[in-house]
């Protein structure tokens, strides 16, 4: 009798049968599925099922991008940053610069505003430096006799008188402030039309009304116009603002402290009343002319008598 080995590897069905049973079982589910829909728990089961593993398998690659995105959001932010920063910068500066210039067009605006009211026939001109003497308030500008600039012609800005023309050079020209102690303006009170004189008190910021009597009507705030009597200095310019008022009995006249309302230190640009009538210069050299000429009318009116005795 002839013993058979048994098989290595047991078979089962064909494979041939295999494909008819289980593609007859996937078609019987199909139709169970989309006529009753038994299938829908169990697949929701199963997704239940796999989820976990699904998020463990896509575990690494959500880590990569993930480290990625972050790294690239924080290259973009820094570049973002810096580049805001330079933008920053630049609209500072540009902000000032337009500051500056809006400051300067309201001053020259101002500067032209005080043109058109005062006079037709005036000269823009520019602060150039101060004057070098520590003693007196003097500066010097841009205009000179070249620009129709002559000793004795008012210069204003664009909040009131600051000055007057006391030296003429061909390019340049020399101006004593309002505050110069050798300055001296008729006034008066806008108030009441009180008249008086302002004098520079030479300290660099305050004028001084001398000889007012101790019952003179004007108080603290008074604004003090040149009142044009003198023929140098047109009517109704601002000249200063009362800010002290000492009466003291013991004094003949009250002290009477005035703050100038324009002055170099607010801008560059001043303004030249070329066409007003001049006034004799506060110099000894220039002033000798005019003096001499009325030595000279003096002489010549004493001699008239003398032609005409018998």
């Amino acid at each position: 009798m002839q013993a058979n080995s048994p098989p290595l590897f047991v078979r089962g069905p064909s494979p041939l049968v295999r494909l008819l049973f289980f593609g007859t079982f996937a078609i019987v589910l199909m139709v169970f599925d989309a006529r009753f829909g038994y299938m829908g728990p169990l697949r929701q089961g199963l997704l239940w099922l796999s989820y976990p593993l699904q998020r463990i398998a896509g575990a690494p690659a959500d880590l990569f991008h993930s480290v990625s995105g972050f790294l690239v959001n924080q290259t973009r932010l820094q570049q973002d940053n810096a580049s805001l920063r330079e933008d920053k910068l630049r609209a500072a500066r540009d902000l000032l610069v337009l500051e500056a210039i809006r400051a300067d067009n309201e001053r020259l605006r101002a500067l032209l505003g005080a043109r058109e009211r005062a006079n037709p026939g005036a000269v823009v001109a520019q602060i150039l430096y101060t004057g070098r003497d520590p003693f007196t308030r003097k500066v010097i500008i841009d205009k000179g006799s070249q620009a129709a600039v002559a000793p004795g012609q008012p210069v204003i800005d664009a909040d009131g008188l600051i000055g007057q023309v006391t030296r003429v050079h061909p390019l340049v020209a020399e101006v004593t402030l309002v505050l110069d102690k050798e300055q001296s303006i008729p006034v008066q009170v806008l108030r009441n039309g009180l008249r008086a004189v302002a004098f520079g008190s030479g300290d660099g910021s305050t004028m001084e009304l001398r000889y007012m009597a101790m019952n003179a009507e004007i108080v603290v705030g008074d604004e003090l116009t040149t009142s044009g009597i003198d023929g140098v200095f047109p009517a109704g310019l601002p000249v200063a603002r009362v800010t002290h008022i000492d009466r003291d009995s013991a004094v003949q006249f009250a002290r009477v402290l005035c703050a100038p309302k324009g002055g170099p230190g607010k801008g560059a640009e001043l303004l030249v009343l070329t066409t007003a009538q001049t006034a004799p210069a506060a110099y000894p050299e220039e002033a000798a002319p005019v003096r001499s000429a009325r030595a000279r009318g003096a002489r010549n009116a004493r001699r008239a008598p003398e032609a005409t005795s018998p």
